[in-house]
């Protein structure tokens, strides 16, 4: 017995050293909880554990999802608060130098149809100092936004929401709260959408209407944000069959009450009761890694991290919306650690979770790469946020979410990157885009682009036209790729072998001169997580039977 016992403490004294040193057991179980402290690993281990203990959820990983090709790299801004036009475009070429390419930027309605319904004029302000109020054409700020954002290759997610005080009887209300008369809102929609038909074609409508206070100072109301999607989607679908509407943002929360919040599951699932399945072509939904860290496996409906979206595919297949990507419209880890403040005098310090800078510069592009490796159903993710203009809203933990820090230089408008900025840049700049695992489009982001064809019998009415060889790169054990020869009417499938594990660059010859390509399907059958937890596990059985043959012993005596 006493051998036994030395045993155990020389196992645990070997992995207490470990975990403090960060060695391989330390590195494991940060694959799996996110978690960085030897108490929080221990725990996260046993909650990932339990992960197996329940039933897997509905995820489809093989599906075709539409919507999804585009490069996925985008950034929330803040450009309708900006005034100088040198600092917006300082601004749009540090982010597309970043990597950048999509813009999540909100046109707020009280900001533009300002005076009055119908009323697309702002009279809010006496600029002259003469006491009589100046009007302003409430477009031209947004026309400068979208000439910019194109000037610097920089494509839009529109964000409707945030209604004008006319749009209530109540003017007092809490600003967020939805209009009176749901169609002032779609008529706002038509507005903007008409406006720049052809330059803007995605639009979101609303902003995490599951939680306090998106939907003003009311209860959350599943019932009425499904009318105004659907009102607004058919609206919107009207001035152009191209436009995708995207869901107001999902936002992540356990809540029950219903008042501050309502559980994202119960009001995702509410949504699709109401038939707001049929009036969305992408789900929205934030993506804060919030306590734990890009690599956290663990998947609890009591509790949210990274992977909380893994419940809204759920959701979404067992609805019969395999087919719709998730975009994720925030995403990013608080940095408040290094704040200049003291925790105390920082709002809602404890509310995102905190790191430090460079955890967050760590962090993100770990998750940038977990989202190509593991999550075919993800598609845009908009990093929360470049920076804001107002540098005294330092005592706000918010704040610490930016991505560069203004240097307020009015000559010369300039920024200092963050560390986030740097490290998010050298990702995307370095990476080699790889087909992993999942169903592909032949116009996604990491094929080299041939000829963009209108293809009605094409899963999505799209294809590409090839010249006879094919390259791209490739991780998983097999490819097949569904294709047809120009002037064919008939689609054929070619197998194409992958070597396990690796990475490679396929160079397919179709031998039929130019063709046409609809769609790419990648096959991992290996399970790298499911080797590592077999490894663990016969480490645990070895030390097991260790102390086994240690007791038999000592009893033998």
């Amino acid at each position: 017995m006493r051998r036994l016992v030395v045993l155990f403490l020389v196992a645990i004294s070997l992995l207490g050293l470990d975990l403090h040193f960060r060695g391989l057991a330390w590195q494991f179980i940060w694959s799996q909880t996110g978690e960085e402290t030897p108490l929080a690993q221990l725990r996260g281990l046993v909650e990932v554990a339990g992960n197996l203990l329940r039933h897997p959820l509905a995820t489809d990983p093989l599906a075709a999802i539409d919507h999804k090709a585009d490069v996925p790299y985008g950034i929330n801004t803040f450009l309708q608060q900006e005034v100088e036009a040198d600092k917006i475009e300082a601004m749009l070429r540090m982010i597309h130098a970043a990597g950048f390419r999509w813009l999540r930027q909100e046109f707020p309605w009280e900001d533009i149809e300002t005076d009055g319904r119908g009323q697309y004029t702002d009279s809010r302000l006496d600029r002259d100092g003469d006491g009589i109020r100046d009007t302003i054409d409430a477009w031209l700020k947004y026309d400068q936004i979208v000439d910019l954002s194109e000037r610097h290759g920089l494509r839009l997610l529109v964000r409707l929401s945030n209604p004008p005080r006319w749009s209530r009887a109540n003017p007092d209300e809490l600003d967020l709260a939805p209009p009176d008369d749901l169609q002032d809102f779609v008529n706002f929609a038509v507005a903007v959408a008409s406006r720049y038909r052809g330059r803007i074609t995605h639009y979101q409508i609303w902003n995490e209407p599951n939680i306090y206070p998106e939907w003003g100072d009311n209860p959350v109301d599943p019932a009425g944000y499904a009318q105004m999607l659907c009102r607004t989607y058919d609206a919107l679908k009207a001035i152009d069959p191209a436009i995708v509407v995207v869901s107001g943002a999902i936002a992540q929360t356990i809540a029950l009450d219903g008042y501050w919040g309502m559980s994202d599951l119960v009001y995702l699932q509410a949504l699709y009761d109401h038939g707001a399945g049929a009036c969305f072509d992408v789900l929205s939904a934030q993506g804060y890694g919030l306590r734990s860290g890009p690599t956290d496996q663990r998947l609890r409906a009591t509790s949210v991290n990274v992977a909380r979206h893994t419940f809204y595919r759920d959701i979404m297949v067992r609805n019969g919306d395999a087919h719709k990507p998730i975009w994720l419209s925030e995403v990013a880890w608080n940095a408040t650690l290094d704040a200049a403040l003291p925790p105390e005098q920082i709002v809602g310090y404890a509310n995102y979770g905190n790191v430090t800078q460079q955890q967050a510069a760590q962090y993100m592009p770990l998750f940038y790469e977990r989202r190509e490796r593991d999550w075919t159903w993800v598609g845009n993710t908009m990093y929360w946020f470049f920076t804001r203009p107002d540098p005294f809203e330092a005592g706000q933990a918010f704040y610490y979410f930016r991505m560069v820090e203004p240097d307020y230089q009015p000559d010369k408008p300039s920024f200092t990157p963050l560390p986030i900025y740097d490290s998010v840049a050298n990702y995307i700049g370095s990476q080699q885009p790889t087909l992993y695992r999942g169903t592909h489009q032949a116009e996604t982001w990491q094929i080299g682009l041939g000829e963009a064809l209108l293809d009605e019998t094409a899963r999505f009415g799209r294809a590409q036209a090839f010249a006879e060889d094919l390259s791209f790169r490739a991780h998983g054990t097999a490819l097949t790729i569904r294709w047809r020869a120009v002037g064919s009417a008939q689609w054929r499938i070619k197998p194409v072998p992958i070597s396990a594990g690796l990475a490679q660059t396929q160079q397919i010859h179709f031998g039929a001169g130019p063709l046409v390509v609809d769609e790419i399907v990648v096959y991992d059958r290996g399970d790298s997580r499911l080797l590592a937890w077999l490894a663990l596990g016969l480490s645990l059985g070895l030390v097991g039977l260790v102390w086994l043959v240690a007791a038999l012993r000592g009893r033998s005596r």
